[in-house]
């Protein structure tokens, strides 16, 4: 089942949001501001946030920024009553996927939720697969040739992440404050500790490589 943060300042409206994805086998949580959101994703893990642009404490705007400047992938859906190109350009600009316009119609939302976990890959299950290799995000396990093994949860995070997002780089802080949390007081050199099991683990796999990029973080590479 895959979960959605609806984060909306009018309780009304978040409260039916809410109640239509619920009933269309969705995994809903409200928050009520930006601020409450990110304290949320420190603790779940989240396939899809629907926001609203205009509330108190961080707005839509800056929560965008926070997530995608932290290294968050996951889809953005917003909903907000103002409709003037420079608004969505701002958006857009900032890194959200989608964009609504109150009133909204929820089957047209619906179908809006579909389509970006369709385009995030994850609409029937939630596995990464290439040449040889599949990572099973639901049950942590890498099947390399057929043969299976399941690893530790922030391991495994650690893995897919890198391998979602080929030759992209990733800094040591926004791996820690994905998969760790804005407020870990875990030692970010931890990722160095990871990354050094996992290259342990596949050291004889031909199909990927983790590579240091000097003086920046980590990215993963696929043999093709």
């Amino acid at each position: 089942m895959f979960h959605i943060l609806v984060v909306e300042d009018d309780h009304a409206l978040n409260k039916l949001i809410c109640r239509v994805l619920t009933k269309n086998n969705y995994e809903v949580t409200a928050a009520f501001d930006g601020a409450e959101a990110l304290a949320f994703l420190d603790q779940t893990y989240i396939d899809l946030i629907i926001t609203d642009l205009m509330m108190p404490r961080m707005d839509g705007y800056d929560l965008t920024r926070e997530l995608r400047e932290s290294g968050y992938q996951l889809p953005i859906l917003v909903v907000t009553a103002r409709d003037a190109f420079p608004d969505k350009l701002k958006g857009f600009k900032l890194g959200i996927d989608d964009y609504m316009v109150k009133p909204i119609d929820v089957n047209e939302l619906l179908l809006r939720v579909e389509a970006l976990l369709r385009r995030a890959r994850i609409i029937y299950e939630k596995k990464l697969e290439f040449d040889h290799v599949c990572l099973d995000y639901i049950n942590l396990t890498v099947t390399i040739d057929g043969s299976s093994q399941i690893l530790p949860q922030k391991e495994f995070q650690l893995l897919y992440k890198l391998l979602s997002f080929p030759n992209h780089t990733f800094t040591r802080q926004q791996i820690m404050d994905e998969l760790w949390g804005y407020d870990s007081e875990t030692d970010v050199r931890t990722v160095d500790v990871h990354i050094n099991r996992l290259r342990d683990r596949f050291r004889d796999i031909p199909y990927f490589q983790i590579l240091t990029v000097r003086g920046l973080g980590y990215k993963g590479m696929i043999e093709r």
